[in-house]
Order: structure tokens, then C-alpha cells, then sequence
């Protein structure tokens, strides 16, 4: 497991509130972020990382190193393939699905990886991206940090 800057569009601004605490998302989603998001035009920067060697464009979504923690033993083989632009669990539900169900598709891919796979779920994205199916402008309102959802 290697630790990288993922490059991306930023789409919420930096606002807080009077206590110094980040508002939330759908208070700090620009209009611009807002049109990105829903384009799916905000993972592009990515391409930065598939080419520069970090990521590839399929494997299990990177996520926060603060969520490493969290992670069980059978959920930890996400780690043994390059996180990705898209994959497994972003043409499953993308940000409907918990994040049980989200890291069980991230193994299962690990597991049963063949490069018809990769194709089936590149051409999956494609379509779910030109279908606008399963997006949300602000993901947090549809689902919890693991942090919370895990409460540990």
C-alpha cells in the first residue's frame, strides 16, 4: 500500500463556520464543482496519477488513509492490485452502496481479476457516465464516512 496525491478538480470551497469547522459539502459545492460532478468531469486530473504510475484506470476506488484502520483482514486484498479511476463497486451502485458492500465488490475484483473484467467495467463506466446513472452531486448526503458507518 503506497500513499499518493490523487489529482482532482476541487468543487468545494474551503468555507467553515463560526466555530472554524468545514460546512457541509452541499453548502461548499460550487456551481462550477457542481457541473463537474455531475459530468463525472472531476475525476479527470486522475489520468495524472494512471500515467505518472500510482493508479490504474480499474482497480478499487483510492481511499483516505484515515479509513486504514477500518479495514478488515479479508478487506485489506483491496491493497494488492492499483487503486483505480473506476471499478467494481463504482459500476455496482457507486455511492448507493454501504461501504460493506462497497469494499466486499473491491476484494471480489482482487479475486476473480481477468482483463475482461477491466473491459466489462470500462464500458460499464462509460455508460453509466453518458446515462448520468448512479451520480450525486453531493455524495455525502447519500452516504457516511466509514468512520461513522464503522464507529470505531
Amino acid at each position: 500500500m503506497k500513499t499518493f496525491y490523487i489529482y482532482k478538480f476541487r468543487t468545494l470551497t474551503m468555507d467553515v463556520d463560526e466555530g472554524g469547522e468545514l460546512l457541509a459539502d452541499e453548502m461548499r459545492l460550487t456551481p462550477l464543482g457542481k457541473w463537474l460532478r455531475r459530468l463525472s468531469l472531476d475525476e479527470l486530473p486522475q489520468l495524472i496519477n494512471v500515467l505518472k504510475g500510482d493508479m490504474s484506470l480499474v482497480g478499487p476506488r483510492p481511499l483516505l488513509v484515515r479509513y486504514n484502520p477500518y479495514y478488515s483482514k479479508e478487506e485489506r486484498k483491496r491493497f494488492r492490485v492499483r487503486p483505480g479511476i473506476t471499478g467494481l463497486a463504482q459500476v455496482s451502485g457507486r455511492n448507493l452502496l454501504d461501504w460493506d458492500a462497497r469494499l466486499a465488490l473491491d476484494v471480489l475484483y482482487v479475486e476473480d481479476w481477468t482483463l475482461w473484467l477491466d473491459i466489462q467495467i470500462v464500458f460499464r463506466t462509460v455508460i453509466q457516465v453518458i446515462q448520468r446513472k448512479d451520480i450525486a452531486d453531493v455524495p455525502s448526503l447519500l452516504m457516511k464516512d466509514m468512520d461513522i458507518e464503522r464507529g470505531l
